[in-house]
């Protein structure tokens, strides 16, 4: 073959580019190209220092080659570090944080210029990345592995655009550092309490762990802030501020921590849904998107709000790091951060300060009477509301193990401090589970006990929209109709924002004989909560069938089965409506599946066990359809 000028090499390739670049140019060009232009400065002088070159700039991007891909890696590590530290110098809505991927690949050089599928790779492995994170491809991980002292997450295999086969892609996860000494150096640093280091370490170290810091918030935390479009929204926007808080990240490196994590987020949510004048999407939905990477405009599309609240927290001993940013979705702006160094001690503070920078960051005008409601009346005992929230992570495992557990921490927190509303609220909720899970000895007692613990949640917090909606419930189940509506209507009063307490309240309703009205509880609680749970859509499953609604009971049924193939209520509800509607093959096919998933199943037991309506008729007209479905 004739020599035309180039030679095949392999080669460490590096792409980066800047996230958010149109917008940055849209709001101010001349201040985006200064800091671009200072940006490519540093770059360009770490790439020289280790071993690499810029091959071309093109835009925003920057190529780069290395003949190692250890130094590939540690010179990416190097510019996220460093440029967190320039871009905490600026406004949030003027920061440059740049994505970047490495991949080890063959490339064709033709005099200074490369070209080739090791560098395609590079490229789509960085459009993986998240704004200030580094992703790297399978092969580049296969080199540094054991090499660096980092830490990687699988992001498993992506099919990407112009390349045949599905590449591996991995994210860096460590703290940074140039070579491998300084990250184990920065890693040993965190793991010490932020005070004592403070005190101990001098300014200069003082100054490398903010850094890392920052740099670790905004590896995992930042998203894309890109522009969310109305018109592309899942949802009408509502007419007041709409918030989605996305659960936090843990970044301690503990599963264990995991729970405190959650709670500040839901106590956040909780704290924030309970002013009208605010519309705050429920945890069921923004937690769908724990532990992964979204952008912030899709989620608001998705959810249909303007405002998304996302943070971290770090875990030390006794000792936290809290960061949290507002961000406008539809501006692409930043409202508002802030970053909290604590004692654990003051997470009840910190709690109720974030809700409140939220609250006046949206310009929202409460009164004090409004502003004394939404703190929640809790308890000052940090370890009793470590088990509650201990308790809560049980309790959503919804099986009879994790009720067992929470149950016991529930009534351990009691102990701790025998004033604390949410620890009754968790042991009634328990001991009626336990009667939907066959695991108590005594219907009725457990019943009882479940009352009176709700009732003292409320005797201690009257404000406590959530143990209002359960006794609503409650009162329904002991056949109390008319108590059981005035309990939840007080609840959606108190907590215009809770999809939980609107479930609750349907609930009532459609056991009442207020079919019609449970069905506009339900829609509205699902507005709340956009990616409903299987319990809200079964629930509106049974309240369409019971008004002859047959098309859209069917439908909520569907979802939830795709949702749940093993959903014992959805697969009878679906029987029931397709034997009501008369589509008789339909109706035996979901009776087998009720059999498949149950096959003890007797409609006797569920006459026995099922909610009381008030009017028998409507018992009679469930159980009549099931006969007809083929279930005995």
């Amino acid at each position: 073959m004739a020599n035309e000028g180039f030679k095949r090499k392999l080669a460490a390739i590096l792409s980066a580019d800047v996230e958010g670049y149109s917008r940055l140019m849209d709001d101010d060009e001349e201040a985006t190209v200064r800091t671009l232009t200072t940006y490519r400065t540093a770059i360009n002088d770490l790439v020289q220092q280790y071993r690499g070159r810029v091959v071309d700039t093109p835009g925003d991007n920057i190529l780069a080659e290395f003949t190692s891909v250890v130094d590939a890696v540690n010179c990416a590590v190097e510019i996220q570090r460093d440029l967190a530290e320039k871009n905490a110098e600026l406004p949030y809505n003027r920061k440059m944080e740049f994505r970047i991927g490495v991949n080890l690949g063959d490339v064709i050089e033709e005099e200074d210029r490369i070209y080739g599928d090791g560098i395609n790779i590079a490229a789509r492995v960085e459009g993986l990345a998240e704004a200030g994170g580094i992703c790297i491809s399978g092969r580049a991980y296969d080199q540094v592995e054991n090499k660096l002292g980092l830490e990687y997450e699988d992001l498993g295999e992506h099919q990407v655009k112009n390349i045949t086969r599905p590449i591996s892609v991995y994210r860096v996860l460590s703290y940074p550092g140039a070579a491998a000494h300084r990250v184990v150096q920065a890693k040993a640093a965190v793991g010490k309490r932020w005070r004592k280091i403070a005190l101990a370490s001098g300014a200069v170290a003082f100054a490398a762990v903010i850094a890392a810091g920052i740099w670790q918030f905004y590896q995992r935390q930042s998203r894309r802030v890109e522009s969310a479009s109305v018109e592309n929204m899942a949802f009408s926007l509502p007419d007041k501020p709409s918030i989605a808080v996305l659960p936090f990240d843990n970044l301690s490196g503990n599963p264990e921590d995991e729970f405190i994590t959650d709670g500040i987020s839901e106590s956040i949510i909780t704290a924030l849904s309970k002013t009208p004048k605010m519309f705050v999407i429920a945890r069921n939905s923004t937690f769908t998107y724990k532990g992964k990477a979204v952008k912030v405009q899709e989620v608001a599309e998705d959810l249909g709000v303007q405002y998304v609240l996302e943070g971290s927290l770090q875990k030390s001993d006794d000792q936290l790091r809290i960061n949290a940013q507002l961000i406008d979705a539809i501006a692409g702006n930043h409202l508002w951060a802030e970053k909290y160094d604590r004692n654990i001690n003051d997470i009840f503070a910190l709690q109720d300060d974030i809700t409140m920078k939220i609250i006046t960051a949206l310009q929202v005008k409460l009164s004090h009477g409004e502003q004394a409601n939404i703190i929640a009346k809790g308890t000052d005992n940090l370890e009793a509301y470590l088990k509650v929230l201990q308790g809560m992570q049980h309790f959503q495992r919804v099986n009879r193990e994790g009720d067992a557990i929470a149950q016991k921490l529930a009534k351990e927190a009691i102990l701790l401090d025998p004033n604390y509303p949410m620890a009754y609220l968790l042991l009634s909720r328990t001991q009626f589970r336990e009667i939907l899970f066959g695991t108590t000895k005594s219907r009725k007692m457990s019943l009882k006990m479940s009352i009176e613990n709700v009732q003292k949640a409320i005797s201690l917090d009257d404000s406590f929209a959530d143990a209002q909606a359960l006794l609503g419930w409650l009162y329904t189940v002991t056949r109390q109709h008319d108590k059981g509506i005035v309990a939840a209507e007080k609840a959606s009063a108190l907590n215009p924002n809770s999809s939980w307490v609107y479930e609750y309240l349907g609930l009532t309703l459609n056991y009442a004989g207020k079919h019609e009205r449970a069905i506009e509880i339900y829609n509205k609680g699902i507005r709340l909560s956009p990616i409903p749970s299987v319990t809200a859509l079964f629930c509106l499953c049974i309240a369409c069938r019971d008004c002859g609604r047959y098309e859209e009971g069917i439908a909520a049924a569907q979802k939830a089965v795709q949702l749940s193939p093993d959903s014992l209520y959805a697969h009878t509800c679906l029987a029931s409506c397709y034997a009501l509607q008369g589509r008789d093959a339909e109706a035996k096919a979901e009776s087998a599946e009720v059999l498949r998933v149950d096959p003890n199943f007797s409609l006797v037991q569920l006459e026995q066990n099922m909610p009381p309506y008030k009017d028998p008729a409507d018992t009679k007209l469930v159980i009549e359809s099931l006969r007809k479905a083929g279930l005995k």
